[in-house]
């Protein structure tokens, strides 16, 4: 079985993640796809990021109709920060039969090299990278050949974005799954009350 694995923040997850996924599952780019929430992103600013366990919530309510998307703590227990390398590693040792892709934007996959080990992430793994706008697909496949350039739509939405339209008073539901949003409003997060 292959898995396709999509680290993030999900601060907080958006249709744009959901898309995404929905799509590799429904091409059969793999069999499943795990969200692996990441407590810590090394490369990330981390003022506004909410706790790992709400945002982990709001990835089961934003799944729960598929069975073939699944969520992930794996990183809950890891020495902070995550480094997708040591993860990695970790879930191959837990999930021997499984055959694990990494999944990334355009944006992470021109700046693979400051990620920690990253040669032995792309010796021991298949990469694949899914368009981001303004970030040269082309310049990817150059710079690392054996990574696997998806022809996936744009999803041009990002949870920062989110956080800014939310913070202007601006309506953010259009952008999130419904039981995601009724959550953020109930539990008044992002500062978004009803």
């Amino acid at each position: 079985m292959t898995v396709g694995l999509f680290f993030g923040s999900f601060n907080p997850v958006h249709a744009g993640h959901l898309n995404l996924a929905n799509y590799l599952i429904d091409h059969k780019i793999v069999d499943e796809l795990w969200f692996v929430v990441s407590p810590c992103n090394p490369l990330k600013q981390q003022s506004d990021l909410i706790d790992e366990r709400i945002r982990l919530k709001m990835l089961s309510l934003a799944i729960a109709e598929n069975p073939k998307l699944k969520t992930s703590d794996v990183e809950f227990s890891l020495p902070v920060p995550s480094y997708t390398v040591d993860t990695l590693a970790v879930l191959s040792a837990n999930f021997s039969e499984i055959q694990f892709s990494l999944i990334i934007g355009s944006d992470n996959a021109l700046i693979f090299d400051q990620w920690k080990n990253y040669q032995k992430i792309l010796e021991n793994y298949s990469v694949l990278v899914y368009p981001r706008r303004g970030y040269d697909f082309e310049k990817v496949s150059v710079r690392y050949p054996q990574m696997k350039l998806l022809d996936t739509p744009f999803y041009d939405i990002s949870a920062t974005e989110i956080r800014k339209k939310n913070a202007e008073r601006k309506d953010v539901s259009a952008y999130l799954h419904s039981a995601v949003y009724q959550y953020i409003l109930e539990n008044e997060l992002y500062s978004i009350s009803p």
